[in-house]
């Protein structure tokens, strides 16, 4: 057997319209989770960044029909964070695809010669090169519940859970492209500096859209801060402040705020 057969051993990985949505090391942080309770010592267990664990955490979170990881109250680094029944649910259904995956590289590997080996190789790597990932912030998934066509634009209004909808505003030319319909699974991606923030629901804004949610985090950074907000579904949302906004507007963990950004700010995107 060529000994570069050997390296056909892979790790499996659950692709998102986004990328990786589960792979080994998110697994691994999930289980990090279950056995220690604490994002801290998991993310050490991992090892990954406290905020790299927990950006993970709300990816996996908003891209999932049900929460994986759930967090208990505590301080601004405190509090426990246990892992769903679902999230233990995922964790077996991934180790077991895992375990059939590696079972049918190897037997791939035991027909493969020379080079079929090279030809999958070549043919993996350009599936890695085409393979599309966005650096918005804050990704969800929802279905089309309405559609409203105007003269240059089309209004398309996206259901994220039981309590929240998104809207996005986009071009006719850009609903055509994307076939939509009402009841179309979509993707919505949303810039974290597009989002702003506010915590007196007396405030009125022409911005459509507007997630109310509990401050879960604040992590510091040389000239901005990086809120994220926990919406009651367990999905999240993310913004980008100033150190003076976080000030003036009194930001901290525990706290009520409301995301706000404008429907135009809403990229929606189908995977083909």
């Amino acid at each position: 057997m060529n000994e570069n057969l050997h390296r056909l051993r892979g790790r499996l990985e659950v692709e998102t319209e986004f990328g990786s949505f589960l792979g080994d090391t998110r697994i691994r942080l999930l289980e990090a989770i279950d056995k220690h309770g604490s994002i801290s010592q998991a993310a050490k267990a991992v090892p990954l960044s406290y905020k790299a664990a927990w950006d993970a955490i709300d990816a996996m979170n908003n891209l999932s029909d049900q929460p994986l990881v759930s967090r208990l109250a505590g301080g601004r680094n405190g509090g426990g964070t246990t892992l769903t029944e679902h999230g233990r649910q995922v964790i077996a259904l991934y180790r077991a695809l895992e375990a059939e995956y590696q079972a049918a590289l190897e037997r791939l590997v035991n027909t493969m010669n020379d080079g079929q080996a090279r030809s999958f190789q070549q043919f993996r790597q350009l599936l890695k090169r085409m393979s599309m990932k966005s650096s918005a912030r804050n990704q969800f998934s929802g279905h089309i519940v309405g559609l409203r066509e105007g003269h240059v634009d089309f209004e398309v209004r996206l259901k994220l859970d039981d309590e929240n909808e998104l809207v996005a505003v986009i071009t006719r030319e850009s609903a055509e492209t994307l076939g939509l319909a009402i009841g179309m699974e979509i993707n919505a991606l949303v810039k974290s500096s597009s989002v702003l923030l506010l915590k007196d629901r007396n405030i009125r804004t022409t911005a459509r859209n507007h997630l109310w949610g509990e401050i879960t985090r604040i992590h510091d950074g040389p000239v901005n801060a990086e809120v994220t907000l926990s919406l009651e579904s367990g999905k999240t949302v993310c913004a980008v402040v100033t150190h003076d906004s976080v000030e003036s507007l009194g930001l901290a963990v525990g706290e009520q705020a409301c995301a706000v950004f404008k429907a135009s700010a809403v990229i929606l995107c189908l995977y083909a």
